[in-house]
């Protein structure tokens, strides 16, 4: 009986935070061995980049709505913290102590979140500063994109992936690298609503605005929320302190931020900076101390689908049928003379503000999608 392990060609479209993790997963994978291929317009090198969203989150763990009342989204969410808990020696991730403040009544025993974050516990009033009323103090993580994402790349490398830098406008012009039997990860973000052969229209943007600072004062992460369930915002604005690691660049954190939903302005508005500012500074005074200095201001834009994230196996007809005749030409032989063929997609895109903190959990999925379709061709 063989011993060799199934050779399968994988290509995945995006060099995010999930397209990374989603590659790693393959790489390590024990039972099948993948010939993987990232293919991305923006590389982990692109921080400046505001064409991906992932250099410009805040990457932390934090409550959010549809974690509690999608079953799915938590275990997604469960399975990434408890990774990246486990990364913490590394120097990769931190352990972040946080605290949440609201104007709304609440206990600990209400939240959906209680037993996935670590030490949670009620802020006692006089740790609550006014105007609010109520808080909870627990212990979750952070890591820091610009270092975080080139150690992913870098461990791909590695272990063989190869990398390509390539604008793709239809999942037709990656037909041949796919190949007949091969699978394609479509982890391309906002770029699914207007990628030929998925134009999810569905996706749209969270216009988010940050400033980077250094700050070695600054200890713990702080937010503001209008409840203890969730750091989900009502309303456009949006308070929060984020400490992450790093080596390069230490004692470096997130100050926070708006939520605008399908705003596409990419341009920075130094009035909603004032206003970041300001409202940071108040919860955490050392942001005015002379060791305290401003080293970038963020604008990037949160990939959200109405739907909620899609995570999903899809079988594509080529060449691609569109209810226009406008699809680009790609040098590849008229259909007429290859015939029909298919390609199968995974799809795994549309997460928002929580692509860091659901992109273990993610992608430990869409690897049990590829590897159940790995089995049946082989059982066939």
């Amino acid at each position: 009986m063989s011993t060799t392990k199934a050779e399968q060609s994988l290509v995945v479209l995006g060099a995010g935070v999930l397209g990374l993790t989603i590659a790693y997963l393959a790489a390590l994978a024990d039972d099948v061995s993948f010939n993987i291929r990232v293919i991305a317009r923006d590389l982990p090198e692109d921080t400046d980049s505001q064409a991906w969203a992932s250099p410009y989150a805040g990457a932390n763990w934090s409550p959010m709505e549809l974690g509690g009342r999608d079953e799915r989204v938590r275990k997604w969410e469960e399975k990434t913290f408890n990774k990246l808990w486990d990364m913490i020696p590394t120097g990769l991730v931190k352990l972040l102590p946080t605290k949440l403040y609201t104007a709304q009544e609440g206990n600990v025993s209400d939240l959906w979140w209680k037993d996935l974050v670590q030490n949670i516990r009620m802020l006692s009033p006089s740790d609550v500063p006014k105007p609010f009323k109520n808080g909870v103090a627990f212990d979750t993580v952070s890591v820091n994109p610009a270092e975080y994402l080139p150690w992913l790349q870098s461990e791909l490398i590695s272990r063989g992936v190869t990398f390509e830098r390539r604008n793709v406008r239809s999942l037709d012009e990656l037909r041949s690298m796919v190949g007949p039997d091969g699978i394609l990860v479509n982890a391309s973000s906002l770029g699914s609503r207007s990628i030929i052969g998925v134009e999810d229209t569905k996706l749209y943007p969270i216009r988010g605005q940050t400033i980077l600072v250094h700050a070695p004062g600054l200890q713990e992460s702080v937010a503001i929320s209008s409840s203890l369930q969730s750091c989900d915002l009502e309303t456009e604005e949006a308070t929060y302190i984020i400490p992450r690691p790093g080596n390069g660049q230490p004692d470096t954190a997130i100050l926070g931020g708006v939520f605008q939903s399908r705003n596409w302005d990419t341009s920075l508005d130094m009035q909603i900076a004032r206003g970041i500012f300001d409202r940071c500074a108040a919860l955490a005074p050392c942001l005015k101390s002379a060791e305290s200095r401003i080293l970038k201001h963020n604008v990037g834009l949160r990939p959200a689908r109405e739907e909620g994230p899609r995570v999903e196996l899809e079988r594509i007809m080529l060449p691609l049928q569109s209810t226009h005749d406008l699809v680009p030409w790609n040098g590849s032989p008229t259909s007429d003379r290859v015939g029909e063929q298919s390609m199968l997609v995974v799809h795994a895109y549309g997460f928002g503000p929580a692509g860091f903190q659901r992109s273990w959990g993610a992608a430990e999925e869409v690897l049990e999608l590829m590897k159940a379709q790995v089995t049946l061709k082989h059982n066939i």
